[in-house]
């Protein structure tokens, strides 16, 4: 954990500069804070001694530049006597803390009933467990900052609540053989890994497919794609490969992607093989 410029433990997330509607919930979040400590009567050195936190630190997040962590809002609550009114404002940080794109996919895919992906450099971020994630995000190029990497890890562990759903959707995952033998983070971080898949492979409304590198044809070689499809009969796709990787949601597009992922099923090896293939992988790790 980072500290901030007067040495004390740092408690929140820089702010993301282009993102303009979590600028703005912090922006408001933050008066909110300030009225309560001028309220009571503190100034921002003495609060910050109250909290446990620098008097910089409370300038940052009164301002909209830092966004708090949860502890920190507690913290507050508790100082001010605010009977948890500071602390219930948890809930306005708790997805502003994430980057936005990040936001947007979680939001379609807490919406979505149905849910196929394609996978072709690394395991599904769904389907990752936390040391896979941490060794992917460190490897990033350029680096990241430690802060970095604890956000982008924090907000793909919260997209994993799409398992927990009910109705459950449906979700179809096609990963590329090379995704389970490239031991991202290491040998123990890799068996853990496919351990994981393998217990994912037992959910009702999970079919897990590999994609065998030895195969002659192969339809998924525009790179990785998803397809999501929500209740009213809309839906989403996107492909690396097609309509300059943006995502496209028109009914001719659509089918397209629709085509071309339900090709790339029928050419890898069915559920009960790929879960086999999986054991073998492990086996072998």
């Amino acid at each position: 954990m980072s500290v901030d410029g007067d040495g004390t433990e740092d408690a929140g997330w820089e702010v993301d500069p282009e993102d303009e509607q979590g600028a703005a919930v912090l922006a408001a979040l933050g008066r909110q804070l300030r009225a309560w400590r001028e309220e009571a009567g503190m100034r921002a050195a003495d609060f910050g001694v109250a909290i446990g936190y620098g008097e910089d630190l409370v300038r940052k997040v009164e301002s909209g530049k830092r966004i708090p962590r949860p502890e920190y809002l507690d913290r507050t609550d508790e100082a001010l006597n605010a009977g948890g009114k500071i602390s219930a404002m948890k809930a306005d940080t708790e997805q502003v803390r994430y980057p936005k794109q990040v936001r947007d996919l979680a939001k379609l895919e807490q919406k979505t009933v149905e849910l196929s992906a394609y996978r072709n450099h690394n395991i599904h971020g769904l389907l990752q467990t936390e040391g896979y994630a941490r060794a992917l995000f460190e490897m990033w190029q350029p680096p990241q900052t430690a802060q970095e990497v604890e956000r982008g890890l924090a907000a793909r562990t919260a997209r994993r609540s799409i398992f927990e759903r009910s109705p459950a959707p449906t979700l179809c995952f096609v990963q590329e053989e090379v995704t389970l033998r490239r031991r991202i983070g290491g040998t123990m971080v890799m068996r853990t890994q496919l351990a994981h898949l393998l217990e994912v492979a037992e959910m009702r409304q999970v079919t897990l497919q590999i994609m065998p590198t030895d195969l002659e044809e192969h339809a998924g070689m525009g790179g990785l794609m998803q397809i999501l499809k929500f209740a009213d009969g809309s839906a989403v796709a996107r492909s690396e490969g097609a309509f300059g990787g943006r995502p496209v949601s028109d009914p001719r597009r659509l089918r397209i992607l629709e085509h071309r992922h339900a090709m790339i099923r029928s050419q890898a090896l069915t559920p009960r093989e790929s879960v086999a293939f999986i054991e073998q992988v492990l086996g072998e790790t």
